[in-house]
């Protein structure tokens, strides 16, 4: 019953969405206002789940919905740059990038439901495999901490996306280059997440949630890359921290919801307060730098 009234209450999200993504077309494009406002509705839709799973169901399976819903709204604010890199590199106008990018999330949200299936079972029936996810995601972090000043990675991966794409209209070939990419982005993704809970509603659950308020935050990322400029950096020490805590889990039983979701929330905070102390520091030379002597 819980599945169905999940996907039945995600059917209605993204109508919704839809809905929204129509009128932007019908308009001038999405504000940063806009995309703000409803940034922040998407969240609160989030919250209020997790509320309703608090009520229905128990304490700790919310408190791990929460949890895997942090990570990956956290991972999907850098992975929403690379699709500001696809629809740009398509040529694809700002009125039109919202409708895409809901299609987009219904794609990637039957595939990650397919990897979420997959992984939770294996996970179920042969428990070494936490191993060769540990693996994963700490040498996914490494990379990441590597590149975490750099795009031009991003940038050589939409090129050959673009590149594979031909003989296709160009909104087919954006949505299938957005439903690539989000393919490459589960493969850390969603190991990310089972590390924290094997329940495959739970596991859904966030993902579905923290991709919901995709579209609107796609039009605050140029803004977001900018001033959180550590981001990455705490986005990669999160990944090696989780692949830690999932070989871990194995050897001395799993930590629970009640210190994954603070040490996570600590990971994060610490990268955007650095960011911001950052931003500000840079303002204050700015300032002292144009005003005379």
């Amino acid at each position: 019953m819980k599945w169905i009234l999940l996907i039945a209450a995600l059917a209605l999200l993204l109508a919704f969405d839809l809905w929204l993504a129509r009128r932007e077309t019908r308009g001038a494009g999405m504000s940063v206002r806009k995309a703000a406002l409803q940034s922040a509705g998407w969240l609160a839709v989030a919250l209020a789940f997790g509320a309703v799973m608090l009520m229905a169901l128990s304490g700790r399976e919310a408190g791990l919905y929460f949890a895997g819903f942090l990570v990956e709204k956290s991972l999907s604010l850098d992975n929403v740059f690379v699709f500001l890199l696809i629809l740009t590199s398509f040529g694809i106008p700002e009125s039109q990038r919202h409708r895409l990018l809901t299609w987009g999330i219904v794609a990637a949200l039957v595939l990650r439901g397919v990897f979420i299936a997959v992984g939770a079972t294996a996970l179920h029936h042969a428990s070494w495999i936490s191993y060769l996810f540990a693996v994963l995601l700490v040498w996914t972090g490494w990379r990441m901490f590597q590149h975490r000043h750099d795009s031009a990675g991003e940038t050589a991966f939409v090129e050959k996306l673009k590149a594979r794409l031909p003989g296709m209209s160009v909104g087919t070939a954006a949505v299938a280059a957005l439903v690539i990419a989000d393919i490459v982005f589960a493969i850390d993704s969603v190991p990310s997440i089972l590390a924290i809970t094997d329940d495959a509603f739970v596991v859904f659950a966030a993902n579905a949630f923290a991709l919901l308020g995709l579209a609107p935050l796609f039009f605050l990322v140029a803004d977001l890359v900018e001033r959180l400029y550590y981001l990455k950096t705490a986005l990669a020490a999160l990944l090696v921290l989780i692949g830690f805590k999932m070989a871990a889990g194995e050897l001395w039983g799993k930590l629970g919801p009640e210190v994954s979701l603070p040490a996570i929330a600590l990971v994060l905070g610490t990268g955007v307060v650095a960011s911001l102390l950052r931003d500000r520091r840079l303002e204050r030379e700015a300032g002292a730098a144009s005003s005379p002597a």
